[in-house]
Formats: C-alpha cells, sequence, structure tokens
C-alpha cells in the first residue's frame, strides 16, 4: 500500500440517497479492514453531493442523511465520523476538492469502480468492496421501491417491505422525520427503470 499508515484514514464516500443495507455492508467491511490493519485511523463516511438540489435523484439533504448514516452505524455498532462535501461536477479535481473535507492520507473503500480509480490516480490506497446483492440494492430501484411506500399509513407494512433492502433504524428514521412520506410529492414520474 502506497499512502496509508497509523495516522490515515479510512474512509467511505457515497451519496447515501438513501442509506441502505449495501452501505451498510461497505462500511461493516471498511470498519472489519480498520480494525484489523489501521486500528488507530478514524473511519470517515464522506457525503457526497450535499449541495445538490432536492429531486427524486437527491430527495434528502445533508442533514436528513446524515441521521439514516447515524442510525445505521448505531445499529452496527460503529463509530465513525460523518462529513458532507459539495459537488463540483469535475471528476479529475474531485479527490483535491475531497481531501479538504476527509483529509489526505488514506484508503478508501468503495464498490465503484470509477470512484476507485480517480482516488488510486491521486495516490490514495483502494480497497473495492463487492457488495451481496449489487442489482436489487442500487440507489435508483431502492428510491422507487420508497416512493411507492410513502403514501402507506401502515408502518408494519412500510418496514415489511422496505426491509429487504434498508436497515430497519434507517427505516424507522425516514418515517419519524417524515422524509419517507415527502417522497410521494416529489415530482412527476419516477426515475427511469431498467
Amino acid at each position: 500500500m502506497r499512502n496509508s499508515s497509523k495516522d490515515g484514514i479510512c474512509v467511505v464516500l457515497g451519496r447515501f440517497q438513501p442509506v441502505h443495507k449495501g452501505h451498510a455492508f461497505l462500511i461493516s467491511e471498511a470498519n472489519v479492514w480498520r480494525l484489523k490493519n489501521q486500528k488507530e485511523s478514524k473511519l470517515v463516511i464522506a457525503v457526497g453531493s450535499t449541495n445538490k438540489p432536492q429531486n427524486l435523484l437527491n430527495p434528502w439533504t445533508f442533514e436528513e442523511r446524515k441521521v439514516m448514516l447515524e442510525a445505521s452505524i448505531s445499529e452496527l455498532e460503529i463509530d465513525a465520523e460523518i462529513i458532507g462535501i459539495p459537488d463540483i461536477d469535475d471528476p479529475p479535481n474531485w479527490v483535491k476538492h475531497a481531501n479538504k473535507f476527509h483529509g489526505e492520507n488514506g484508503v478508501l473503500f468503495t464498490s465503484d469502480g470509477p470512484t476507485g480509480d480517480i482516488y488510486s490516480d491521486a495516490g490514495w490506497d483502494v480497497i473495492v468492496i463487492r457488495p451481496k446483492n449489487r442489482d436489487k440494492l442500487v440507489g435508483w430501484r431502492v428510491r422507487e421501491t420508497m416512493r411507492m411506500m410513502s403514501t402507506i399509513q401502515d408502518t408494519d407494512a412500510v418496514k415489511s417491505v422496505l426491509g429487504e433492502s434498508i436497515q430497519k433504524s434507517v427505516i424507522m428514521s425516514l418515517i419519524e422525520t417524515g422524509a419517507l412520506r415527502r417522497l410521494a410529492f416529489m415530482g412527476e414520474g419516477g426515475e427511469p427503470v431498467g
């Protein structure tokens, strides 16, 4: 490994729109690696696109995603720092920009090849985690299922359906804050299905 050291950081980066079980798996795997290889390192969960307007692609604010992540890591019994990073829509310069927020000299954990490539090109160590059920745990698919469930008043039914892809603690945070219900009133149509 090129950059990792005892004082380096372990970073999990994502939009987390919403926090789903694929993210929980990635965070868990990053934490297991950190505890085994760099116990003194801090685990940082970096939430991207914090400056994007709310729409069906980005329905939740940074603060709402932070609440979801706090519920997730609490359920997982993981200690991590959660930070936000505004997007600059400039992939070649993303890592230089992101370093100002999450720090430098670390290991990135990702399930996304292009993200891993830009971090690797910038001198970071990258560990690619292949999540289970990747075909089902895709952001747009989870969001559309959530949107369909956003008008259902039966909390047990919502937990049952969404529990396939989202941790129960995260579902409850979405229900309690009204962040799930809001999906029913966001825009016309849905995301492209395919």
